[in-house]
């Protein structure tokens, strides 16, 4: 059998844009001479869907969309079309299925369901669809598809901490029914160092089972998410047929009688992975909100630096304006920095002092601070000043405005409410400050974009006469790994005081991320990009007291 894979790039809710992609796949699907073409899970109406499920017009528009899909089938009666779809459960409405659709001459000729509806993380299916029961092969082509959905390879003890949260695995069940292909669609949302843990449970489905495996993955950002595609087909023996690449849409026939390649399967370099899809997740927030410029405060430190690099490079330059706002307290050498990286960018920038506002805010408030020391009020009077101009310049002209802040500082709150936090997209919310300076790194590999002094000097804010963000928090070479602990892998504090870190910083750091849920709860949305960002994959109360 020959298979067209679609590894495409859905928006969501546009069923007409989504059927139109589809068609040009189809074409060249159909030229190579393919069987099947097949597209990834609910792509027709993109993934995540959300509520968009619960609006019985959506539902209906998803049945014009299937049936302009039987349309297309007619132009070539012989090729199958897989593709996922939300369908109504007629035995339990108003609920829907997560299906696999497979259509033929303009005929539905089977439907296969999603059983494994996960709902943890940034997952939330059993809110919209009740699962499948039962596992059938479907003939087709002379072999016996063993069709499944995302989640349905994932039971696998291997993969959690403990048994597996499932009481099946339709896998298993798929090749105890004779299946002779297994094919996986799939909309799995990128992780840094996801992608090889997909493909060890991918190999271990074939090591179990002998039969060859296709998982055919969605790609590009919807809203937090982004989806790396990097499909994958491998024969009988675990050996790559084909592989996809990483961050872009991708069409390609594979003639299932070729024997897999001996060469091993190297996934792509983790650091290299974020900055992809970072650029990714940039690019498709914009294009489908329907902006098309970006504006950023540019510090001329490492965190604005780098937003400001992954702007130039999703959108080009010419559509990125960088902003130097310098105070009292700036320094010679970042306002220095800030011109040289929109030189080395080749992004338009522009400088608005803003010492004379600021002097204006604090001769008005004198009268009401008498008898105070100056302290963290009239420093977030800066960081607000400067988000008031990004606004002003962004609704007069049309720009989204990007923030800068990384995780390690909204973990700690480590930022100002209606200031630094303003924006439209928290780029590197989800990215650690050691991460940040990995991706400068990572970004100059080539050439200095990023002057080094912004990756060389102290990290400051430059709020006050010779601030460090050292003066507040622990040095990020220790934060950082006290976050992903009780932030990502959400232990306590005894347990990671265990691995040899201070009691009282942990408590600190602890008690700090806990205090600090209305900040977050305020932030502009951020791409994610590790296995537990702050956004629609957590979710904790605010007016709340626990011990930590």
């Amino acid at each position: 059998m020959r298979i067209g894979v679609a590894q495409l790039n859905p928006t969501v809710g546009d069923i007409r844009g989504n059927v139109a992609k589809m068609e040009q796949a189809l074409v060249q699907i159909a030229a190579d001479g393919a069987d099947l073409a097949v597209f990834p899970e609910l792509y027709l109406v993109g993934y995540p869907p959300k509520d968009l499920l619960e609006r019985h017009w959506f539902i209906a528009q998803v049945q014009e969309g299937l049936r302009q899909v039987q349309e297309l089938s007619r132009r070539w009666p012989d090729m199958g079309i897989l593709v996922g779809v939300p369908m109504p459960d007629e035995q339990h409405q108003p609920r829907l299925r997560n299906t696999a659709v497979l259509v033929q001459g303009g005929a539905i000729i089977a439907q296969r369901y999603k059983a494994l509806l996960p709902t943890y993380d940034v997952f939330d299916e059993a809110r919209y669809f009740e699962p499948a029961r039962e596992f059938q092969v479907v003939e087709f082509g002379g072999e016996r598809l063993g069709i499944h959905i995302c989640e349905d390879a994932w039971a696998d003890s291997e993969l959690w901490d403990g048994p597996s949260p499932y009481d099946c695995d339709p896998v298993r069940a798929l090749a105890e029914r004779g299946a002779t292909l297994f094919i996986n669609i799939s909309a799995s949302p990128f992780s840094v160092g996801k992608e090889r843990v997909r493909f060890g449970l991918i190999s271990r489905h074939v090591q179990r089972h002998g039969v060859p495996f296709l998982y055919v993955n969605q790609v590009g950002g919807n809203d937090e998410l982004i989806f790396d595609g990097r499909s994958v087909c491998v024969d009988g023996r675990g050996r790559p047929l084909a592989v996809f690449p990483s961050f872009e849409e991708h069409v390609q026939v594979i003639d299932l009688r070729n024997e897999g390649s001996d060469e091993r399967y190297v996934p792509q370099e983790e650091i290299a992975s974020v900055h992809d899809a970072l650029v990714l997740g940039l690019r498709d927030y914009m294009r489908k909100c329907g902006f098309s410029r970006a504006i950023i405060g540019l510090s001329g430190g490492i965190d604005s630096s780098v937003t400001c690099y992954l702007a130039a490079k999703a959108l080009g330059p010419e559509n990125v304006l960088g902003v130097s706002m310098p105070s009292p307290y700036s320094s010679p050498g970042s306002k220095d920095d800030a011109r040289q990286l929109a030189e080395n960018l080749g992004i338009e920038y522009r400088v608005i002092p803003i010492s004379e506002i600021f002097s204006s805010y604090l001769a008005t408030l004198a009268p009401h601070f008498v008898g105070t020391a100056p302290d963290v009020a009239e420093e977030n009077i800066q960081a607000r000043i400067r988000g008031n101009l990004l606004m002003a310049l962004s609704n007069k002209f049309g720009y989204l405005v990007l923030s800068t802040g990384n995780k390690s500082e909204l973990s700690v709150g480590y930022c100002t409410l209606y200031g630094d936090m303003s924006g439209g997209l928290a780029v590197i919310s989800d990215v650690p400050k050691t991460m940040v300076y990995e991706l400068a790194r990572y970004i100059n590999r080539q050439g200095p974009l990023i002057p080094q002094n912004s990756i060389e000097k102290p990290p400051s804010a430059e709020l006050r006469p010779n601030q460090t963000d050292q003066d507040t928090l622990p040095p990020y070479e220790i934060l950082d790994p006290i976050l992903h602990y009780y932030v990502e892998e959400m232990w306590s504090v005894q347990q990671i005081t265990a691995l040899g870190f201070d009691t009282e910083t942990v408590r600190w750091v602890a008690r700090t991320v806990d205090r600090n849920e209305y900040k977050r709860k305020q932030a502009a949305p951020g791409l994610r990009v590790t296995t537990k960002a702050f956004g629609v994959g957590r979710r904790m109360p605010i007016a709340a007291r626990f011990g930590v």
